[in-house]
């Protein structure tokens, strides 16, 4: 039987400039959608995986048509929640080569900002599932969204569910009287699984300094929050916008793991690669042992580069195809 995931989170409408235009030069956008936990759902979907995404979208025609996005791509919508006026959004200039990108946010008093505890029964959401997963930016947007998160996870806790955290934020996000520092330890010590890096572990817990190794910060990360058992990161060169590296990391309380580095040298699109590699992890941890989840993680992670749009379209052949060391590129026939 396929396994179930549940993701939870924001999905904004993206809207990018022709190519590798900058906004100057734009006279039309592109458009998409993307937001990290229906990211990773999606990606789920496509390998193989029974994934469900939870949201709030306005109720008109921007909202149906962000649902029509997700069910046009395998996930089931039964759990997205309809109500206020704004769909979030942001605005991608793609980078080039010496170029950076640039995203500008305009997702303040969006239709998810708004949801509240008592909008969802999380035991009719999680019922029959496999896996739960969340990200650090939903408990940014607002206090509602954040309770929503600890609801979920308790939740899952107690209905024997595995709890995924890609637990990394930003500042500047918190903006509802909250800090980071006093909401996201409560949902983190509640994980299973935690995705982050040394400087996450700084900068929401400070529990470590931000340049120390990752199997330390890892290693005192589970001492202080026994509940989790692996904690997974990644480590990415960015040798230009278009050439870039990326290498998989898992401390899982015995052993440090680590993957070969990928090296992708045209990169196509950046954004949604962290979803991927979480994707990937999910994907493997339930199908394979540490070391193979992990390099399915990264494999995952390598090949969202090469897709437009936030989403990793890839199939489970793709992924398995570059793990066995199929860098090609070649037809298929």
């Amino acid at each position: 039987m396929a396994k179930k995931v549940i993701t939870f989170g924001e999905v904004m409408m993206r809207l990018s400039p022709p190519g590798y235009s900058k906004f100057s030069q734009a006279t039309s956008f592109e458009l998409a959608y993307g937001g990290g936990e229906a990211n990773v759902a999606i990606s789920l979907a496509y390998l193989g995986v029974k994934a469900t995404h939870v949201t709030r979208f306005p109720n008109n025609s921007l909202g149906k048509a962000a649902t029509q996005f997700l069910r046009m791509h395998w996930l089931n919508t039964e759990h997205v929640y309809y109500g206020g006026d704004k769909l979030g959004m942001y605005f991608l200039e793609k980078g080039a080569v010496h170029r950076p990108s640039e995203v500008i946010y305009e997702r303040e008093g969006s239709a998810f900002s708004q949801i509240k505890p008592e909008m969802i029964d999380w035991e009719d959401v999680l019922k029959d599932a496999d896996w739960f997963h969340w990200t650090g930016i939903t408990p940014a947007i607002s206090e509602g969204a954040a309770q929503c998160c600890l609801d979920a996870i308790k939740t899952a806790n107690k209905m024997g569910i595995k709890v995924s955290g890609d637990i990394n934020s930003r500042d500047n996000m918190w903006k509802y009287g909250k800090t980071m520092q006093e909401v996201m330890p409560e949902l983190v010590k509640n994980c299973d699984i935690v995705i982050t890096s040394s400087y996450g572990i700084h900068q929401i817990l400070g529990l470590v300094e931000p340049d120390d190794k990752f199997r330390y910060s890892a290693k005192r990360l589970m001492d202080a929050y026994p509940r989790i058992e692996k904690v997974v990161g990644k480590t990415r060169k960015s040798i230009s916008a278009s050439h870039n590296q990326i290498q998989g990391k898992m401390w899982n309380g015995k052993e440090y793991n680590k993957t070969e580095m990928l090296n992708i040298t045209h990169v196509i699109d950046r954004v949604g690669t962290g979803d991927a590699f979480a994707s990937g992890l999910i994907y493997g941890l339930m199908h394979y042992d540490d070391d193979k989840a992990l390099d399915f993680a990264s494999a995952a992670c390598a090949l969202k580069h090469t897709v437009p749009g936030d989403v990793n379209l890839v199939s489970l052949d793709n992924v398995i195809s570059l793990m066995g060391g199929d860098t090609s590129g070649a037809i298929r026939r």
